[in-house]
């Protein structure tokens, strides 16, 4: 008979009527396939981690950008690594931790999103999504506190207000919603810094863009698990942004183009561009 699991070689729990959530089906019946579960057991590794990472909302959306090098103790494991992905249409995720899990999560938590909406036939509210991100991040606890941890940044646009807006975590996965700006990773204190800077709430796209070039400039100026530009290699910020438009990734062409004019800009200020004092 048509339709029966075994004449499709397809396990009989997939023609269940169960959870909308991909992790909760996982749990259930591949375990070993959770990123939490496929770590080895003891000491903790020394694997490559990564950071910086940030977002900040503009008129009709918001943006989110990484550096590209992650570090191994003393040493630069990657430097052009992706942090920052497309989540679904209407958002993206970047983590700052250890690679490898990061990456299994953005994974999971992708297919999460599109579990959920063939499940309902509708999409996830952006607090939905950002607290289904939450449970893949509170899963991997018990590793998080052996020092495998994974710190997410969500971002997405809410076509129902027309904004854009950014949740934060910490590795018990609560989300926190961030005002207008945050940045996670070794390198985000002094990204943050630069984002209090520079941040003003009407900047255009490529403005905005130009602060997140900033932000990330000073990190690696201060940081040294942060990469800076690298014009010899061709390796620049990875800068998303999500509008009304969906997500979109910005050209390597045109993000080359403000880092070189930022990196014209330091060559006369090293300290990068000042704020008024009124």
């Amino acid at each position: 008979m048509i339709g029966r699991s075994e004449d499709q070689g397809i396990p009989p729990e997939f023609f269940e009527a169960g959870s909308a959530s991909f992790v909760d089906l996982l749990r259930l019946h591949s375990p070993d396939l959770l990123p939490v579960n496929r770590v080895p057991e003891g000491d903790a590794p020394d694997l490559p981690h990564g950071t910086t990472v940030l977002a900040l909302t503009f008129p009709g959306g918001v943006m989110m950008a990484g550096d590209r090098r992650a570090t191994q103790g003393n040493r630069i494991a990657y430097r052009d690594l992706e942090k920052v992905q497309r989540g679904d249409e209407y958002s993206a995720v970047a983590f700052a931790g250890t690679v490898g899990l990061a990456m299994e999560m953005v994974r999971l938590f992708q297919v999460e999103l599109e579990h959920y909406e063939k499940m309902e036939m509708a999409p996830l509210s952006l607090p939905g999504k950002a607290r289904r991100l939450g449970a893949v991040v509170q899963a991997n606890l018990a590793h998080a506190l052996q020092g495998l941890a994974v710190v997410p940044l969500f971002a997405g646009y809410d076509p129902g207000t027309g904004e854009g807006h950014i949740y934060t975590y910490d590795i018990t996965g609560s989300p926190q919603e961030a005002r207008h700006y945050h940045a996670d990773g070794s390198g985000s204190p002094f990204a943050m810094g630069a984002l209090k800077k520079l941040y003003r709430p009407d900047l255009s796209l490529e403005d905005a863009a130009t602060v997140c070039v900033h932000a990330l400039y000073d990190a690696a100026d201060d940081d040294t698990a942060t990469g800076g530009p690298d014009p010899s290699r061709r390796i620049y910020p990875t800068i998303a942004v999500v509008t009304d438009d969906g997500y979109r990734r910005l050209p390597e062409d045109e993000v080359s183009a403000i880092v070189g004019e930022v990196m014209r800009s330091r060559m006369d200020s090293p300290g990068g561009p000042v704020a008024p004092l009124r």
